[in-house]
């Protein structure tokens, strides 16, 4: 597993912070601009988001952006069969499921790669054995471009079909933290305990934003 910003272009703004102010996290993916203003040139700062996207779940039933509103969630890229990484990331997986089981404002997201295999009841019964009720982590299926643009242009997860890796496929096993504005706020090596244990540090940190 390469380190956990390797292969990320991310560019991260740290918000101040005072004693007197809670931690925050701070913003990934800032764009910034440039505008000329009275003679003089002003950049602004733009944070990218989630775009809109129309999958199915589990269940085969059709999920937008939209059914994440109100919720902070964890966004990974995997597949049923994978060999490798897979069975790791999401038993760190279950750890954060569980811990935020009763918790509506939490969510996740698990989107497969291997689009042709992993068919929605494929899926659900990878969610069962897992021990995976309802919609509260969702496993997510689409066409292959509408998956690996998601991975790769908005998530900034390397995804990619290659005969000769394990299970046909190349993936990084990062788990994305993503805020209520479908803004990224981190991002965690899901093969490894302490990286899944700060994600869940963070995940408190984030809730108690919108508890102002």
């Amino acid at each position: 597993m390469r380190g956990i910003l390797a292969g990320l272009t991310l560019a991260a703004l740290f918000l101040s912070s005072c004693k007197d102010q809670p931690k925050r996290l701070p913003f990934l993916q800032l764009e910034q601009t440039e505008r000329v203003v009275d003679g003089k040139t002003v950049i602004d700062s733009i944070f990218r988001t989630i775009p809109a996207f129309k999958l199915f779940n589990q269940d085969s039933t059709v999920v937008t952006e939209k059914d994440f509103n109100g919720a902070i969630y964890v966004a990974d890229f995997f597949f049923t069969s994978c060999p490798t990484i897979c069975p790791t990331m999401h038993r760190n997986l279950m750890k954060v499921y569980e811990k935020y089981k009763g918790n509506p404002e939490v969510k996740l997201a698990s989107h497969t790669i291997d689009v042709k295999y992993d068919t929605p009841s494929r899926m659900k019964a990878y969610a069962k054995k897992l021990g995976v009720d309802g919609t509260k982590w969702e496993y997510l299926w689409g066409s292959r471009d509408d998956i690996y643009a998601l991975a790769e242009r908005n998530y900034l997860v390397s995804a990619q079909e290659d005969k000769n890796a394990p299970g046909g496929f190349i993936h990084q096993g990062y788990l994305v933290l993503v805020d209520k504005e479908k803004r990224i706020r981190g991002a965690y090596d899901g093969t490894l305990d302490k990286d899944v244990q700060q994600l869940m540090s963070d995940m408190d940190i984030l809730l108690k934003e919108y508890k102002k």
